[in-house]
């Protein structure tokens, strides 16, 4: 790729570099932003181990699956919404907002009286955890400098894929030792105390370009799924497939759903572009994304009622006993991820985990009364290993092959899917869970006359029940679940089909550089911001090198200036151009350090002639100074270069797009100040 630098043009304004923070303010505002991640992660299981108990006490069994559909729905139109409302107002102002929604929901959902109420707080809640999850996100570019985003990214991740499988056993646990309303009810003072901290901790920082937001493409694919997924829930069920209502549903999500894909093709900034589709990358891994979520979310959802109806478990329990599916989808995402960054090959895995998942899945159809707990978990554990082999890669693949000006639709539109497949896949198992239920019931009351509903709709009642009353209702509800469970196989088997066509072309260095982010492979809500996601890509190249950059980088452009220097150049570089102009005083208040500390720093470059320094501490850039910051800024990128140069960019106005983001971090990278540098700058 070329290495000549482009000037940005005006309308493409050069992004600020993130404000310069303490270390303590620094870790505070990751907090911050972990608190509000973690929130809007663990709150999309921590129903599961809780709906048995919730159905008991409310009724409304055939509602279930809409407890967790209504919360993935509105998240995943809140996540396209708010990351532009997050450029327009601020990135600050928006996490704080959507907070203060998703705290409103809990509190609609913990004091509901009726199935109808607690969907709705769902709802409510689903669009501040998507506000929550995607400006979290960009929070990390805001205020994390670009050598340091790399980890932070990585831990970020991390404790959103650990906080969201999690959720089911912290669920069970506050069931059983309050109530399922503390599922809810806990939020609110970990919300007020993320609020207050971010009112105190986070900067405020604007986008430099002004977004354009499809509304109508937002509009039409929002009520469009909610319509596909309602006649899926009620067909069959509530009305039959050939009723009006039905008809008029599947009729309007067609209609819907295609004026989706019209407004895509004419919108400036669409939702997902539509041109993507001719990548057959991205294509493969769009379908392969969906099938994840559809499986993951539909079977950590059920799997606990069915541990507590047949086995007759606490929900705690529950909640512990599918953590073997969790620890194999940990342990082959991991492991994938190892084998994609030493190696750049992934095709294999998922053609190997779709293959997993399916016999996860037709094994844990077969399980009934009589299974014991060992098979149980053999069977959960194998289903976990087929998806953890699946969605770590899909991400990367898609990275590895779009062109830079796609690179950000690319990563949220698998996103996307993966969130959409979550919620097709919950109300298809809430669909088939209830329309099997009924009936099985049925024929178990026929059996044994005289049980109540109530009791029979409690795992508790239900287990204090004689053995043999007992009985068939417990087996109603293992065929129930085995029927599920059995129907899903034909979807992963179609995603097995599907893998064998995604082709693995050889990966870029920054790709296999973030194989290992488990964060990745969970997809948390992410920017669609192109030049943060190539910022995301270099930090994860950044993490490996060894020893500090500018050292190296200053000794191989023969730059006679020392580490300290350099970073004291760069400051004065960049408050001259962003503030007007470079004050000692203020470089020590921006880091937290006395001015007397800094001080021998400047006066050496300025006694060396590439600064000058009057006795009222204003600094600027003499004409050696600036001769030495170019020279470091083309030493930066020459260095991203390097690190750069598999990127296949043909199109001449995509290299012009790419090399205009590489300048823009090499400015950024320039600017930043390194924590030993600011700490002893001598």
């Amino acid at each position: 790729m070329t290495t000549a630098a482009a000037e940005p043009t005006p309308s493409e304004p050069s992004p600020a570099a993130p404000p310069a923070l303490s270390r303590r303010r620094t870790n505070a505002v990751f907090v911050t932003i972990v608190l509000g991640l973690m929130l809007a992660a663990l709150d999309q299981l921590i129903i599961s181990t809780a709906l048995p108990t919730i159905v008991a006490e409310l009724g409304g069994a055939g509602h279930m699956a809409w407890v967790v559909t209504a919360y993935l729905l509105t998240e995943t139109v809140s996540t396209i919404l708010v990351g532009r409302f997050g450029d327009l107002f601020g990135r600050k102002v928006v996490f704080q907002i959507s907070a203060v929604v998703f705290v409103l929901g809990s509190v609609v959902a913990g004091a509901a009286n009726s199935m109808a109420v607690l969907i709705t707080g769902r709802a409510i809640q689903g669009a501040g955890a998507g506000g929550l999850m995607v400006t979290a996100m960009a929070l990390i570019a805001d205020v994390i400098p670009l050598r340091q985003r790399g980890k932070y990214q990585g831990a970020l991740g991390a404790i959103f894929g650990i906080t969201t499988v999690a959720g089911p056993t912290l669920g069970g646990f506050l069931t059983d030792q309050a109530t399922w309303r503390w599922c809810f009810y806990v939020n609110i003072p970990i919300a007020a105390v993320m609020v207050v901290m971010a009112a105190r901790t986070i900067p405020a920082v604007r986008s430099a370009v002004q977004p354009v937001i499809d509304y109508a493409g937002i509009v039409f694919v929002a009520i469009g799924a909610s319509a596909l997924v309602l006649a899926i829930e009620w067909g069959g069920r509530v009305y039959p497939w050939n009723s009006a209502i039905v008809i008029a549903l599947l009729a309007g999500s067609t209609a819907l759903l295609t004026a989706f894909v019209f407004a895509e093709l004419r919108a400036r900034e669409p939702v997902i572009p539509m041109d993507l589709f001719r990548d057959p990358v991205f294509t493969v891994c769009s379908v392969l994304s969906f099938i994840v979520g559809f499986s993951l979310l539909g079977a950590l959802t059920y799997l606990p009622t069915y541990l507590q109806y047949v086995d007759g478990i606490t929900a705690t329990a529950s909640g512990v006993r599918t953590l073997p599916l969790v620890v194999g989808l940990l342990a082959t995402a991991l492991l994938s991820g190892e084998v994609v960054s030493r190696t750049g090959r992934y095709r294999i895995f998922p053609i190997l985990g779709t293959g997993t998942t399916a016999l996860g899945l037709l094994l844990m159809a077969t399980m009934d009364a009589t299974t014991g707990a060992w098979r149980e978990t053999l069977y959960m554990f194998v289903l976990g290993l087929g998806i953890g082999l699946t969605m770590q890669v899909l991400t990367i693949a898609v990275q590895n092959t779009v062109p830079y000006h796609e690179l950000g639709a690319a990563t949220s539109g698998v996103t996307f899917f993966r969130t959409l497949g979550a919620a097709f896949g919950t109300a298809v198992f809430g669909s088939l869970y209830s329309s099997r239920l009924e009936p099985n019931l049925a024929r178990a009351h026929a059996e044994a006359p005289g049980v109540p509903d109530a009791v029979v709709q409690s795992p508790e009642g239900l287990h204090r029940l004689p053995a043999d009353q007992a009985a068939p209702f417990i087996n109603a509800y293992a065929e129930t679940v085995n029927d599920v469970f059995l129907w899903v196989v034909p979807v992963a088997l179609t995603g097995f089909l599907v893998s064998w066509f995604l082709k693995e072309v050889p990966l870029r260095d920054s790709a296999r550089a973030g194989a290992l982010d488990i964060g990745e492979g969970f997809a948390a809500p992410d920017t669609r911001d192109d030049e943060l996601q190539l910022a995301r890509a270099v930090a994860g190249v950044m993490r490996k090198v060894e020893g500090p950059l500018t050292v190296q980088l200053l000794t191989e452009c023969g730059s006679p200036l020392s580490a300290g220097e350099a970073w004291a150049l760069g400051q004065i570089h960049w408050r001259a151009r962003v503030k007007g102009e470079a004050d000692l005083d203020a470089v020590a208040s921006a880091h937290r350090i006395p001015a007397e500390v800094l001080e021998p720093a400047f006066r050496r470059v300025a006694e060396a002639g590439y600064a000058e320094l009057d006795g009222g501490h204003r600094l600027r850039l003499t004409a050696a100074g600036e001769a030495e910051i170019e020279r470091l800024t083309t030493a930066w990128r020459h260095w991203l270069d390097e690190r750069l140069e598999d990127w296949d960019v043909r199109d001449p106005a995509d290299r012009a797009r790419l090399d205009r983001a590489l300048d823009h971090l090499a400015a950024e990278l320039l600017e930043e100040a390194e924590a030993q540098y600011v700490r002893t700058p001598m």
